[in-house]
């Protein structure tokens, strides 16, 4: 990923609300690149299947390699082409699975996504369902939707539902200097500005940190640590009342975050 400059920062964590169920995380995320382009992709299954990360995981891999693969045959983000046949990539993939295993594995097929192309001339953002993502500094929620029903792209399978990748922001490259793609557990971590991290007398700070502090980029597991910490159940003892007092992580929903940013120095 050298030919492109810029640092990368990725982790998922479990959930709070799954971890007490015995659920697996159902996020997922890809990063890859090659001379072409950089793509990072982040998922979240659908939370009432109960196998969804599978969907999830193989949905971020061929929306990734597809990206890629489009890329070196000369496709570019910017023609109206691009995002339509990312789509109908990912479906076949889906389509390909449902004929091999029936149609009751459909409804592990279904999860949101929020993704980017980077190209050495153009960056594109684009989405599926809800999540978050922020672009040098503005952040953008996706979501949520009705009844907590965000829609997946493998509705189109099930119900004939044209769910689009919708195109969020198209911008030169040179302009980019703080990319975030995040599931909407990330949304939750956004309004955790002033709240106390378990244990610690410090707040989580404000969202914008994942992409201006160094630590994030210097280790490749400081994200991973730093999500793992804010949803780690904090137990001590109240002498006074005689009672442990209990305080829950403060991430309910599985947390999935990408961050490129600029090196310095670099344009």
């Amino acid at each position: 990923m050298s030919a492109f400059p810029f640092d990368i920062a990725a982790a998922s964590v479990l959930g709070r609300e799954h971890a007490r169920a015995g659920r697996n995380n159902q996020d997922a995320l890809c990063v890859r690149a090659s001379e072409h382009g950089l793509v990072a992709v982040v998922a979240d299954g659908c939370g009432s299947q109960p196998c969804s990360e599978l969907g999830a995981q193989l949905g971020v891999r061929r929306l990734v390699q597809a990206a890629l693969q489009r890329l070196a045959e000369g496709e570019r983000v910017e023609e109206s082409t691009f995002l339509p046949g990312l789509r109908e990539d990912v479906l076949c993939l889906l389509g390909e699975l449902r004929a091999d295993l029936g149609r009751d594995a459909l409804g592990d097929f279904l999860f949101t996504v929020v993704g980017a192309v980077v190209t050495p001339e153009k960056t594109l953002v684009f989405s599926a369902g809800d999540g978050v993502w922020a672009l040098n500094g503005e952040v953008h929620p996706l979501g949520p939707f009705p009844g907590n029903a965000p829609p997946y792209l493998a509705y189109a399978l099930i119900r004939g539902d044209e769910v689009p990748l919708a195109a969020r922001a198209l911008v030169p490259t040179e302009d980019v200097h703080a990319l975030m793609l995040g599931t909407d557990g990330a949304v939750d971590l956004s309004r955790l500005a002033t709240t106390r991290i378990p244990d610690k007398d410090e707040p989580v700070g404000p969202l914008s940190r994942l992409w201006t502090e160094d630590r994030y980029f210097a280790n490749p597991d400081a994200l991973r640590r730093h999500l793992t910490l804010l949803n780690r159940e904090s137990v001590r003892a109240d002498f006074e009342a005689r009672r442990m007092v209990r305080t829950p992580g403060l991430l309910p929903d599985d947390t999935t975050v990408v961050v490129l940013r600029r090196r310095m120095g670099r344009a």
